[in-house]
């Protein structure tokens, strides 16, 4: 039988600045572990600690820019356009333009504050 999720769970985030993060399926909202689907909003300015984690990210950005910068570059993921990041290699989430950036992020297996493994 389908599982209905009427309403996401808002979960605190990391960085310099609030972001909004809606977990609709998840550790939190659905008690999945297997998967995580969140759509996030963050702001102009926003950074958060690098993070070496224990799941592959799946990133859609709908609008703005999203920066990720990881060992050996950076990439600049504008609205359309989609990443990957891959489980065991650092990376950073910014979002440095005046208008931010919406985006989906889907972690495989699911996002955990226990395996993104934020640096200090």
């Amino acid at each position: 039988m389908p599982v209905i999720i009427n309403t996401p769970s808002v979960i605190k985030s990391a960085g310099n600045k609030p972001k909004l993060i809606r977990e609709y399926i998840g550790r939190v909202n659905s008690e999945t572990s297997e998967i995580s689907i969140a759509h996030m909003e963050s702001p102009a300015g926003w950074v958060e600690p690098g993070q070496t984690p224990e799941f592959d990210e799946y990133t859609l950005v709908l609008r703005g820019m999203l920066r990720v910068e990881y060992n050996g570059g950076v990439a600049d993921i504008h609205a359309g356009q989609a990443v990957v990041t891959h489980q065991g290699e650092w990376v950073r989430y910014s979002t440095p333009e005046p208008e931010g950036a919406e985006y989906i992020a889907v972690c495989l297996p699911a996002f955990s504050p226990e395996t993104v493994h934020r640096d200090q």
